[in-house]
């Protein structure tokens, strides 16, 4: 279809000689906000570091815009697709250079403008000073936000969040994630535990419950 963006069919992952998941699949669309949920340990995050190209399926295929995954298709997420990690650890040195480095990119060029930068910092509550600060020296919170808001800045309509508010406090939590919930056009992708991402807006997505997996169409 032309509106589908992301398409696991009968997703399989393995860790070494151990499944954790099998028979996974699931299509998100143009607009679509779906959350997957799971205990720790059921390859949720692992689903998306496919889609990016860092793990690989044990089994089964995953598609993005209809295209089966192959390192230019993975190549083609990446620029299209806005990922935040739960992996807060983005670098060292100021965070000013931090963003000049990304922004360096090729495909992200001309798109972390002043007023934009100043416009996310107050909405996720980040002040001035913070721009002059190594990263290595926030708390999880902090960096947390500095991953949020690097994906912000590149003006995308595609996001893969994973776990991306776990180290936020619950005002916090609910203001980002309404902030993304809210955009009609956007396309997400959300693992979390945190309850502030359920909505009517969201499709929501277990995975692991009672030794069974997800299917949609």
């Amino acid at each position: 279809m032309q509106d589908e963006i992301i398409r696991y069919e009968s997703a399989g992952i393995s860790f070494g000689r151990k499944k954790v998941l099998s028979d996974f699949s699931l299509c998100i669309r143009r607009g679509k906000k779906v959350l997957m949920k799971g205990k720790s340990g059921t390859g949720k995050s692992t689903l998306i570091k496919i889609l990016m190209g860092f793990e690989k399926l044990s089994e089964g295929s995953v598609y993005y815009r209809g295209k089966p995954l192959s390192p230019q298709v993975a190549w083609q997420v990446r620029k299209e697709v806005a990922y935040v990690s739960q992996d807060t650890d983005l670098g060292e040195g100021p965070v000013k250079t931090l963003l000049e480095e990304v922004n360096s990119y090729r495909p992200n060029r001309e798109k972390m403008k002043p007023e934009k930068l100043h416009m996310f910092m107050n909405e996720l509550e980040l002040e001035k000073d913070i721009l002059d600060k190594n990263f290595e020296n926030l708390s999880g919170g902090e960096k947390q936000r500095i991953g949020i808001l690097i994906a912000l800045l590149l003006e995308r309509d595609i996001f893969l969040l994973d776990e991306a508010t776990s180290a936020l406090d619950s005002g916090l939590k609910k203001k980002v994630a309404d902030s993304f919930l809210k955009q009609a056009g956007w396309t997400l992708f959300i693992v979390s535990h945190d309850r502030e991402w359920e909505s009517k807006e969201v499709e929501i997505v277990e995975i692991g419950k009672n030794g069974t997996d997800h299917t949609n169409s």
